[in-house]
């Protein structure tokens, strides 16, 4: 059938699955939206307040579901307010295709209005770009995206669409929703390797992240931690990867990670990693990380074998699959002595424990625990609630916890909770603290318009509290622009944007609250105040080792 390029893009859409986009309308995206208009029946548009709210929806959808996200925008400063969502996802590996407009092709390189070179901004930062200057190359341009998007490592994908593209008519055949590329295990000398150096391990570690859960290798990973009796930590990004009250699991690694996990990985003599990075907030001081231990890395990704820390055996493969052909080769044991020093680190980690009463903030996640069901995403910004969630939500399912790991995105959790909420199909949750909820509130206007049923958890300090914290240790108190106190009515505003809220100062408040917002329809804000001085720990100090780790304020 003969189509205009703009009902081609939406007909690519419907056709690869994709049956919830995101994004905002303007002037060179216009015949996308009039396509949209046409397909109603068949394609939800979800119009957010904002690009960046748009961008960080579909990451959302994208991370709740393991599916593509999609987010449109127009040209210019439309296209430019994705880079900071497109820029999370791909430092976080999430599949995501942006569809941007642009002025036509005839005036390209003019500096017309609104015209950017979206494609050059985004090149650092996408698994590819495409700038799409034929309609008779705009559905199979569309369907590579996709196919990229989620092979291999997945990440961003962008496809720019000139005007007159979209206007252009063509042939169009419907074809089959795109397969990702056929993954493979590691080559069999390198798992032979790493079943040597397994089998003479005392003292094993497997730690895991995203990778390991777009790859759904959970079922294997827990079966080689069985036969090697090896405990269990994760990176921020692995979280959710298995139900947090697994007897092997001891937690988050890392800056801000549980002490028995940490320390256990500090202490191995092996570490079987699985898709995941060793980034700083892992390693500390690189030249003083698990000094005693070999690593074994397993990542689909081959560029990420050694790249800050050296790999005894880097294996380049599909994790589940490698995995598959690794267990045969293992011998099962008994590390007992390896298992009570893991035991007395997990005590010794309950005498750190934040035991006080009242509003502190793990027992206000603690309370949260009461009210989530096993498919409940949480989805949090950046900062100290973002730890305090990572340390004490107990997740069931995977996929569930919602957060921005590489780049850190402040102003990313309102748009991630409400894609969440259509991905799952049911009520999420955001953990933010009033630094990041700042950023992009704007996206309670979206979240009221079409009742989306997201707990706004707001952990308000009246500072930016991870700076703060910072600065307190490192910077003798110099407080310097981190003391927000802001006239700000949360509950008011979230009232004037349709929502619904209340203050908490209580612990028993914050349970009665919760109790009403999770019956709620729509959205639900909860702003629950705590001291500006309260800390995340423990903390491994920038630049430092797991020797110099704090586990208490005055350390």
């Amino acid at each position: 059938m003969i189509l205009s390029g703009a009902d081609i893009l939406v007909r690519v859409l419907i056709e690869q699955g994709a049956k919830t986009v995101f994004g905002y309308p303007g002037g060179q995206i216009l015949n996308v939206y009039d396509s949209l208009y046409k397909y109603q029946d068949e394609i939800t548009h979800i119009l957010t307040a904002h690009e960046q709210g748009a961008v960080h929806a579909a990451d959302g959808f994208a991370r709740s579901t393991g599916e593509v996200g999609v987010v449109l925008a127009t040209s210019g400063p439309g296209a430019t307010n994705l880079v900071t969502g497109i820029a999370t996802a791909y430092l976080d590996s999430i599949p995501l295709v942006a569809i941007t407009g642009n002025v036509p092709t005839t005036q390209i390189g003019t500096d017309s209005f609104q015209e950017i070179d979206i494609t050059g901004v985004t090149l650092p930062i996408t698994k590819h770009n495409y700038f799409v200057g034929d309609v008779e190359e705009l559905a199979d341009v569309l369907r590579e995206a996709f196919r990229l998007a989620k092979s291999g490592r997945p990440g961003p994908v962008l496809v720019d669409v000139p005007k007159d593209v979209q206007i252009k008519k063509c042939d169009f055949v419907e074809k089959e929703v795109v397969k990702a590329d056929p993954t493979q295990a590691a080559k069999d000398v390198r798992i032979e390797e790493a079943a040597e150096l397994i089998n003479e391990s005392e003292r094993p570690f497997i730690y895991f992240g995203g990778g390991m859960i777009s790859s759904g290798a959970q079922e294997e990973m827990l079966e080689l931690a069985e036969k090697i009796d090896a405990p269990i930590g994760c990176s921020l990004m692995g979280l959710s990867g298995i139900p947090t009250d697994h007897p092997r699991f001891l937690g988050m690694q890392g800056m801000h990670g549980h002490y028995a996990s940490s320390v256990s990985m500090h202490k191995s003599d092996l570490i079987i990693s699985l898709g995941v990075r060793f980034n700083d907030r892992v390693t500390g001081n690189r030249a003083k990380f698990a000094t005693s231990a070999n690593i074994v890395h397993i990542d689909v990704d081959g560029s990420e074998l050694s790249k800050t820390v050296n790999a005894a055996v880097g294996l380049r493969g599909n994790i589940k699959d490698t995995l598959k052909k690794l267990l045969p080769l293992i011998k099962e044991s008994k590390k007992e002595a390896w298992q009570a020093k893991v035991k007395d680190l997990r005590e010794e980690e309950l005498e750190y424990l934040d035991r006080r009463d009242g509003l502190t903030p793990r027992n206000a996640i603690l309370t949260l625990n009461k009210y989530l069901g096993a498919n409940t995403a949480i989805a949090t910004d950046v900062g100290q609630h973002q730890m305090w969630t990572a340390q004490n939500v107990h997740f069931v399912n995977p996929r569930r916890f919602i957060s921005s790991g590489g780049l850190g995105t402040m102003g990313f959790g309102l748009g991630a909770a409400i894609g969440a909420a259509y991905g799952t199909g049911e009520k999420s949750v955001l953990v933010t603290g009033d630094g990041s909820f700042g950023m992009c509130l704007n996206e309670m206007a979206t979240a009221a318009t079409y009742n989306v049923p997201v707990v706004v958890l707001l952990i308000n300090n009246g500072v930016l509290g991870m700076v703060r914290q910072w600065q307190t240790l490192f910077f003798d108190k110099h407080y310097s622009n981190t003391i927000l106190d802001r006239k700000t009515n949360f509950v008011e505003l979230s009232k004037a944007f349709g929502a619904n809220g209340e203050d908490v100062k209580t612990l028993d408040e914050l349970d009665a609250a919760l109790e009403r917002a999770f019956k709620a329809d729509g959205p639900y804000l909860i702003n629950c105040l705590i001291d500006k001085d309260e800390f995340v720990l423990p903390m491994l100090p920038p630049g430092g080792s797991m020797d110099e780790i704090i586990v208490k304020v005055g350390d």
